[in-house]
C-alpha cells in the first residue's frame, strides 16, 4: 500500500498525523490473525495478575493500608479502568499492533507517538526483566526448601549477596536470564503456539487463586478487619498508588490487536474482560488474605504462603510458592510481546530501520525484535540488582495511559463519524479521570525515575531528528511508498 499526500490526516512537520482510515486498513507486515476473544482475555489477566497479587497485596496492607488495601485495589481499579475505556474504544476503531504509540500518532501526532512508543520500549523490557528477577527469587526459595544447593555465582546480580554470603559472590542471575530467554523463544514459536502457552498457564494462576480464595474462606478471623484503615484514609490512597502498577497489562495486551482474528469486535471486549476478572480475584484474595492474619502479621513478600503456614497448611503454601513462580511467567509473556510489537509498529511506519519488521516467512512473527528483545531483557536481569532494573519501569506507561486518555477525547471531537464498535461512555469525564490520574501517580515516582526518562528522552530526540523524522513513510520524500515495510520473507518494498 503506497502513501500519499493527499492522504495525510492532517498536520506536519513532527505533528503529522497518520491517517486513521489507512492504519485500519493496512495490510502490511505479515502478522498471523490467529487469536480469539478468550486468547486475548488470557493474555490481558496475565499480564494484570501477577506479584500484585502474590506479593504486592501482602506488602501494602503490611506497611501501608492494613485491611484497607481492598480499598487500595478498588481505587486503583475504577481509575485504571477509566484508562481501560479509553483503550478499548481506540482498539475498536484502531485494530493494529502498537497500541499507544499507534493512538498517539494517528490523533497527536508523529512526535508524540515517537516518544511514547521509544519509552514504551524501555520501559516493557525492563518490566520482564524485574519480574524474571522476581520470579527467579521464589525458585532459589523452593529450591532450598527441597535442600538442593546450587553454587553462588548463578544466584544473583554482582553485588546482592545477602548477609552470610561472601560479596563478590554473585556473578549472574542465571535462572532470570534463562527465563527471558525462554519467553521469547516461546514468541518466535509463531503467535498461537505462544498463545496456547499463555493460556494454559493463565488457567492454572486462576485455579491457584480461586483455591487460596476458596480454602483461605473458611479461616477468616472477622477481628482482623479491625481496625480496616490502621494507617487512615490516606494511608489506602497511598496503597492505591502503589498497586496500581498491579493493575494494568491490558495495555501491553492491546499491542496484538492485529494478531486478532477479529479485533474490531474482541479487542475492546478483551480489554474489560480480563480487568473485571482481575480486579474481581484481586479483591477476594485482599479479604481472604487480611482476614487469615492480623495486617502486623501479614509476610510482606509472600503474604498467601506464610498466611496459609500460619494455620498449619505448610503443604498448601509450598504449591501457592509454586503457583506463583508459574503465573507470574504470563507477565513477562504479555510484556515482551508487548515490546515487540511496538517495535515492530514503529519500524513498519519508518520510525526504526526497516530490517526489524521483517516477519518469519512461515510463523508470521518478528523474530528479529523478540530476540533483540529477549537478549536485552536477559542481560539487565542479570547482570542488574532488582531495585536498578525497576528503576527503569513506570514513567513510560503512566504517560502512554495520559496521552491514550486526552487522544480518545480529541479524536471522538474531532472525528465523530467514524464507526466505533465500542465508545467510551461518560464522555469526556471518564478519560479525564484516568488521565488525571495517572498524572497523580507520575507525582511519586522518584527522582532516579525522573533522571532516566530524561535520559532516554534525549537518546530519543536525537534518533528522531537525525533518523526518523526523514526516513518516516509520512515524510515528504517517501510519500511514494519507498519507505514501506518489506512483506514477509521478503527485503522488497511491500506494494
Amino acid at each position: 500500500m503506497s502513501i500519499t499526500r493527499e492522504q495525510f490526516a492532517g498536520g506536519s512537520g513532527v505533528f503529522r498525523r497518520k491517517p486513521i482510515d489507512q492504519i485500519a486498513d493496512e495490510t502490511e507486515g505479515g502478522l498471523s490473525r490467529s487469536l480469539g476473544l478468550w486468547q486475548l482475555t488470557a493474555i490481558g489477566v496475565g499480564g494484570i495478575i501477577g506479584a500484585g497479587i502474590f506479593a504486592l497485596a501482602g506488602a501494602v496492607a503490611n506497611g501501608t493500608a492494613g485491611p484497607a488495601v481492598l480499598i487500595s485495589f478498588l481505587i486503583a481499579g475504577i481509575a485504571s479502568g477509566a484508562a481501560a475505556l479509553s483503550y478499548a474504544e481506540f482498539a475498536g476503531l484502531i485494530p493494529k499492533a502498537g497500541s499507544a504509540y499507534t493512538y498517539g500518532y494517528a490523533v497527536l501526532g508523529e512526535i508524540v507517538g515517537w516518544f511514547i512508543g521509544w519509552d514504551l520500549l524501555l520501559e516493557y523490557t525492563a518490566v520482564v526483566s524485574v519480574v524474571a528477577i522476581g520470579i527467579s527469587g521464589y525458585f532459589g526459595f523452593l529450591v532450598g526448601q527441597l535442600g538442593i544447593h546450587l553454587p553462588p555465582w548463578m544466584l544473583g546480580a554482582p553485588g546482592t549477596e545477602p548477609p552470610g554470603v561472601a560479596a563478590g559472590s554473585y556473578k549472574v542471575d542465571l535462572f532470570a536470564v534463562l527465563l527471558c530467554l525462554l519467553i521469547a523463544f516461546l514468541l518466535t514459536r509463531g503467535i498461537r503456539t505462544a498463545a496456547r502457552f499463555e493460556t494454559l498457564v493463565v488457567g492454572l494462576k486462576i485455579v491457584i487463586v480461586l483455591i487460596v480464595i476458596a480454602v483461605g474462606v473458611f479461616y477468616i478471623k472477622p477481628d482482623n478487619y479491625s481496625p480496616f484503615f490502621p494507617f487512615g484514609v490516606g494511608g489506602a490512597l497511598t496503597g492505591a498508588a502503589t498497586v496500581f502498577f498491579a493493575v494494568f497489562g491490558y495495555d501491553a495486551m492491546s499491542t496484538a490487536a492485529e494478531e486478532s482474528r477479529d479485533g474490531r469486535k474482541h479487542m475492546p471486549k478483551a480489554i474489560i474482560y480480563s480487568l473485571v476478572i482481575s480486579m474481581v480475584l484481586y479483591a477476594l484474595a485482599c479479604l481472604v488474605l487480611t482476614g487469615m492474619q492480623s495486617y502486623h502479621d501479614i509476610n510482606p513478600k509472600s503474604g498467601f504462603s506464610s498466611a496459609f503456614a500460619s494455620v498449619g497448611l505448610s503443604g498448601l503454601a509450598s504449591v501457592i510458592a509454586a503457583g506463583a513462580v508459574v503465573g507470574i511467567l504470563t507477565v513477562m509473556f504479555t510484556f515482551m510481546l508487548g515490546a515487540t510489537r511496538i517495535w515492530f509498529s514503529m519500524s513498519r511506519d519508518g520510525l526504526l530501520p526497516r530490517w526489524f519488521a521483517k516477519t518469519h516467512p512461515v510463523r508470521r512473527v518478528p523474530t528479529r525484535i523478540t530476540w533483540i528483545t529477549g537478549v536485552v531483557s536477559a542481560l539487565i536481569a542479570g547482570f542488574l540488582p532488582i531495585a536498578a532494573a525497576a528503576e527503569l519501569t513506570n514513567i513510560g506507561i503512566l504517560l502512554a495511559f495520559v496521552v491514550v486518555c486526552v487522544a480518545v477525547i480529541v479524536l471522538r471531537y474531532r472525528r465523530p463519524d467514524l464507526p466505533r464498535t465500542f465508545r467510551t461512555p461518560g464522555m469526556p469525564v471518564v478519560p479525564i479521570v484516568g488521565a488525571l490520574f495517572s498524572i497523580w501517580l507520575i507525582t511519586f515516582l522518584k527522582p532516579e525515575t525522573w533522571l532516566r526518562f530524561a535520559v532516554w528522552f534525549v537518546i530519543g530526540m536525537v534518533i528522531y531528528f537525525a533518523y526518523s523524522r526523514s526516513r518516516s513513510v509520512l515524510a515528504p520524500g517517501n510519500a511514494d511508498g519507498d519507505a514501506a515495510p518489506t512483506q514477509p520473507g521478503s527485503d522488497s518494498p511491500a506494494r
